[in-house]
């Protein structure tokens, strides 16, 4: 898998990853701790047991984390210069240990860089789902993403690329 060049992408374009991650204690536990984050919601078993979800909620910017991980490999893997922001950023549902994701990306703007030709910015709208079908979070990711070099031996934008 490879990201994509500014010039390879169309408004429109949308994305259904492959790659899926189920959530484990371990994944919650760490990232809980190494930021720092001491929220007994995601660290302490019995007040996430009395809470009104009755069970440890996994850490947000986790979920977070994992949707814009599972999308680099075809979206700027290689080519991404530099992420500029990310915003509109919504989690409608709770995400629980052993919950499944799955990532979907849609390209919805598209803009070349006035300040550096060689390169353009993307929007993409990134959509996490668990394996009940409920979208656990959302956001729009804007970054900028290199063209391809002169004599790219890459198909142009619109072409369909070789699986695998």
């Amino acid at each position: 898998m490879a990201g994509r060049f500014y010039g390879e992408w169309r408004i429109g374009d949308r994305i259904t990853h492959e790659i899926r991650r189920t959530v484990t204690e371990t994944d919650n536990l760490l990232f809980s701790t190494m930021t720092h984050n001491p929220q007994p919601l995601h660290i302490d078993a019995e007040a996430a047991r009395a809470s009104e979800f009755g069970r440890i909620l996994v850490n947000g910017t986790f979920t977070f984390a994992l949707m814009i991980g599972l999308s680099v490999g075809e979206t700027t893997l290689g080519t991404l210069v530099a992420n500029l922001g990310y915003d509109k950023l919504v989690m409608p549902k709770p995400v629980f240990l052993g919950d499944t994701m799955r990532a979907e990306t849609d390209v919805v703007e598209l803009k070349d860089s006035r300040s550096r030709p060689d390169a353009g910015i993307v929007t993409f709208s990134h959509t996490l789902i668990n394996q009940r079908d409920e979208v656990v979070c959302r956001c729009l990711r804007t970054a900028l993403l290199a063209r391809a070099p002169a004599g790219s031996p890459r198909p142009a934008a619109g072409q369909q690329r070789a699986p695998g």
